[in-house]
C-alpha cells in the first residue's frame, strides 16, 4: 500500500501570530495536492537540525533558515530543498551535494518582480517621492517645490551583476534614455546585445553611474563587496539601490556615507541583519528609502513563485528532474539515487 509524500515548510513561513506570510493563489496549488501531507515545522530555529527534517520526503525553506552539513546528520530521507527566490547564501551547496540532496530556486518567478522594485526605487530616488510625500501629508504644500528631482534621460544607470534580475532591469529601462553600464566578471559583452550594456570594471560603474543597483549573489567574493573605499568612488549626486543581499554592503560605511554626503542617497530593500534592529542608523536617514525585504511581493510574484514550486514538486515526485536545480550533478549521486528509488517505490 502506496504512502503519502511528506513534505514540510519552515516556520520562518509564518509571522509571530501564526499567519502564514506568503499566501494567495499560486501557494493553494501546493495546499490542495493529491496524495501529499504538507506540514510546517513547529518551530524556527536559525540552524536547521536533523529532528527537524526527519520523515519528510521535500522541504520548502525561505530566508531566514540555514542549512549546514550538520543539517542532514543521520537522514537517508529528504531528496530536494526548494526555495521561494534565488538567493541561497544559508544553504550550504557543498553540504547538500555531501548528503544527496538537491535544491531548486525559483529565477522565472523573481526575473520581472525584482527588476521592477529597482526600477521603482529608481523613479523615488530621481523624483524625490518620500520627500514629497511627506511634506505635503505634513501640510507643507509650498516647501514642496524646494525639492525638485532629478531627470534621467542622459544619466548613467550602472549595475553590478547582470544575471536574470539585472538583465531584466536593463529591459525595463530602455524607455528612459539612459546610458548602461555593468560590471559582471561571468558574462560575454554580446549576452547583453537586447539591452545595449557596456560591460565595464567595477570601479568604472561605480565612478560613472548616477544609480548603482547590485544585482549579484552573496558568497565569500561578494561580502561587503561595498564599503567606504568604493562608496567614496562613487559621485557626491549618485544613488545606491540593493535589493540583492545586506551584507553585499557594509552598513557602518553607507550610513557614514550618508550622513556625510559621500553620495545623495540609497534605496535598501535588505540589510545585513534581518530583520533589522528598530535601531539601525539607516531607518533614520531622510536621504534613504527603507523596506523590509519585500519590494517584490506583488500578486505576480505570489502566483508565479509557488507556481514554479508546484511544477518542480510534481516533477520530483513522478522521479523526474525538477527545473531550477543548483546543484544537478546530485541526480546521479548514488546517496540520492538509492532514495529516490525508495521514495517512488514506498508512493506509487
Amino acid at each position: 500500500m502506496s504512502r503519502k509524500v511528506s513534505i514540510a515548510y519552515t516556520a520562518d513561513y509564518r509571522d509571530k501570530s501564526g499567519k502564514f506570510v506568503l499566501p494567495g493563489p499560486g501557494w493553494d496549488l501546493i495546499r490542495e495536492m493529491t496524495g501529499v501531507e504538507l506540514e510546517v515545522f513547529p518551530e524556527f530555529l536559525a540552524d536547521v537540525t536533523p529532528e527537524q527534517i526527519d520523515g519528510y520526503d521535500l522541504v520548502l525553506t525561505r530566508t531566514l533558515a540555514r542549512w549546514s552539513e550538520k543539517s542532514f546528520v543521520g537522514n537517508n530521507q529528504l531528496l530536494s530543498l526548494f526555495r521561494n527566490g534565488v538567493g541561497y547564501d544559508r544553504i550550504d551547496v557543498a553540504a547538500l551535494n555531501d548528503a544527496g540532496v538537491m535544491l531548486c530556486i525559483t529565477p522565472d518567478a523573481v526575473r520581472r518582480p525584482v527588476a521592477v522594485a529597482i526600477i521603482t526605487f529608481i523613479l523615488a530616488l530621481s523624483t524625490r517621492l518620500m520627500v514629497k510625500h511627506q511634506l505635503t501629508r505634513d501640510g507643507r504644500w509650498l516647501e514642496v517645490a524646494n525639492h525638485h528631482g532629478y531627470g534621467l534621460t542622459g544619466k548613467t544607470l550602472g549595475s553590478i551583476g547582470v544575471g536574470n534580475i539585472g538583465h531584466e532591469m536593463f529591459k525595463l529601462a530602455v524607455p528612459f534614455g539612459m546610458k548602461h553600464i555593468a560590471f559582471d566578471p561571468y558574462l560575454a559583452q554580446g549576452a547583453l546585445a537586447d539591452v545595449d550594456v557596456k560591460l565595464v570594471d567595477m570601479d568604472t560603474v561605480l565612478a560613472e553611474s548616477d544609480f548603482v543597483s547590485i544585482s549579484c549573489p552573496l558568497n565569500q567574493g561578494t561580502r561587503h563587496l561595498i564599503g567606504e573605499k568604493e562608496l567614496r568612488k562613487m559621485k557626491e549626486t549618485a544613488f545606491l539601490i540593493n535589493t540583492a543581499r545586506g551584507p553585499i554592503v557594509d552598513e557602518t560605511a553607507l550610513v557614514k556615507a550618508l550622513r556625510e554626503g559621500w553620495i545623495r542617497g540609497a534605496a535598501i530593500d535588505v540589510f545585513e541583519q534581518e530583520p533589522t534592529p528598530p535601531d539601525n542608523p539607516l531607518l533614520k536617514l531622510d536621504n534613504a528609502i527603507v523596506t523590509a525585504h519585500a519590494m517584490a511581493f506583488t500578486d505576480e510574484f505570489l502566483y508565479s513563485v509557488w507556481a514554479q514550486i508546484h511544477r518542480q514538486l510534481s516533477q520530483v515526485i513522478r522521479g523526474e528532474m525538477p527545473e531550477g536545480v543548483v546543484n544537478p550533478s546530485v541526480w546521479e549521486n548514488p546517496r540520492f539515487r538509492a532514495r529516490l528509488e525508495k521514495f517512488l517505490d514506498s508512493t506509487r
